[in-house]
Parts: structure tokens; sequence; C-alpha cells
């Protein structure tokens, strides 16, 4: 059976600039790969460009952008784009993903706002992400993302996705806890949903934590650690696709970098696990049918 490929593997962190100091301080290698957003290290110079050059020459890179904006109204900004392939170019990112969302129509609006789930949204969205392509040279990944309001909804959110995915001939940016979100707030299995994607076209996953504002309202902040469900649903995604490059992300309230390298180690345990699973179950197998 041909082993899927990842454009990174194992376990990553979002870079953010309070954790480049004691990451440099302290190295780990519990870490494989690390994810910046472009958007805040175009043009950056002086002593902080050369601080993330030594971190991209030293270790695995992949980027998660925020201004992209696939689905909105106004037209492509294809000189941000350009700006992109530089700077991807210029760091060896090894994949560039974006939210499945928009951000901006005449000027930006600073939030993740939902894509209409019509057909008519999927063809637009869909010729928007080929042009992005064909600009970067490249594949990108595109993530499912958390939403909170779903106008002129006409077919369902994973038909949506997966109706992208498939024209845009894209990869997918796997966000467990956007999972989990949804699933709370739009009321549907998380399970069902995740086994639903398309697990050859992931790059990578996402994991996360959120803030609980009632019984049936979750936001997605990326601002907490991450809870027991969510790692659970984590073990699902191993159990169907199998193990996948997984990162850690941590927008804010950000804890001392031990911290966070605890959850990076649940991240590892998960995946041991999984292989272990994985392994047991190919040696039984082989029991079975051995003569």
């Amino acid at each position: 059976m041909e082993t899927k490929q990842y454009p990174v593997k194992g376990i990553g962190l979002s870079l953010k600039r309070t954790l480049m100091g004691p990451l440099t301080e302290h190295p780990s290698d519990q870490i494989d790969f690390f994810e910046v957003a472009p958007e805040n290290w175009i043009n950056i110079g002086g002593a902080l460009g050369k601080q993330l050059r030594q971190f991209t020459d030293q270790y695995p890179f992949v980027c998660h952008g925020l201004s992209l904006s696939i689905g909105s109204p106004s037209p492509l900004d294809t000189d941000f784009v350009k700006r992109v392939k530089d700077f991807i170019k210029d760091h060896n990112i090894l994949c560039y993903s974006e939210h499945l969302s928009y951000c901006s129509d005449d000027g930006h609006l600073y939030d993740l706002m939902p894509i209409p789930f019509t057909e008519e949204a999927v063809h637009y969205v869909a010729s928007r992400i080929k042009q992005v392509q064909d600009i970067l040279e490249q594949r990108i990944a595109m993530e499912n993302v958390s939403y909170y309001a779903a106008p002129g909804q006409e077919m369902k959110e994973i038909e949506f996705i997966n109706a992208v995915l498939e024209e845009a001939d894209c990869d997918l940016l796997l966000d467990v806890n956007n999972i989990y979100v949804n699933s709370i707030n739009h009321k549907y299995d998380a399970e069902n949903f995740l086994k639903s994607l398309p697990g050859d076209r992931i790059a990578y996953m996402h994991i996360a934590g959120h803030f609980k504002e009632a019984e049936d309202l979750l936001v997605d902040t990326h601002g907490a650690p991450v809870i027991g469900t969510v790692w659970d649903l984590l073990d699902k995604a191993y159990e169907h696709f199998g193990v996948a490059p997984t990162l850690l992300e941590r927008d804010f309230n950000i804890p001392p970098l031990a911290e966070l390298l605890s959850e990076v180690d649940q991240i590892s345990d998960a995946q041991n696990k999984q292989d272990f699973t994985t392994i047991d179950r190919t040696e039984k197998i082989s029991a079975i049918h051995a003569p």
C-alpha cells in the first residue's frame, strides 16, 4: 500500500514572536515544523527578519494565511499573492494554506466571514483558488473554518467544502477544533463530518483551544488549552485517515514554552498510540493469514 506523502511530517507549532526568544534559548526536539502567517512577516527586515531567517534555515516551515479572502466579492489581490509567492520561495515554505472564508470587501473586515453554502459560491471560490494556484505555481490547502451563521445556505457545510476542494483540485488543511466547534454550534455529529472529508487531500492538521460562551455556543479563539473531546476527535481522525502532520495553534494568552510543549507532547502521544495500534493490527492480520 502506497504511503501518503505530506509536505511536512510530525508535529508543528505556530511560531509567534513572543516564542522566538525562548525557542532560541531552549531549542526543542519535540517540534518538527513551524507555521507562520506570511502577512506578519512579508517585508519585515532588521533584527526580527534575521531572527525569522534563523528559524527557517533550521526548521521546515508552512504558511497559514490570514488575508487572501478567497470568498470576497472584491477582485483577488494578485499583487499580494505575488508577494506571498516571493516569501514562499525566499524561506523555502513547504505548504501554503488559507481559510475557506473571506475577510474583505471594500476594506478589511478583521474577521473571517462565512461564504454562503451555494453552488454559485462553489464555482466562484474554486475559480479564485485556481487563480491563486496558477500564480503561485503550486497547490494550496484550504482550511475548514469555524462559522457562526450560514447566510443563503443551499447545501450542507460538508457538501460545500468537498465540492470546492474537488472543483479547485486543491488540498485540505483539516482543523479538528473547527469541526468540534461547528458541531456544537450547528448541531451535527463531529465524527460523521470528519469521516466525510477527503483524506487523500489532507496536507496537514490543526488542533487548538476554544472559548465556551454557552452550552450551545463555542467560539474558536486559539487562546486556551485543547479540551479532551477535541483530543478524542484527533484520535478519530488518526484512526480514519492515518497519522498526519499536526500543528498546535495558540494565538493569544500564550503560556510559557514548557506549557505549550506539554500539549505538543499530547499530539506526540496520540500519534504514537495510533502507530502502535496500526502495528499491532498489522501483526494480528499477518498472524491470521500466516501459513
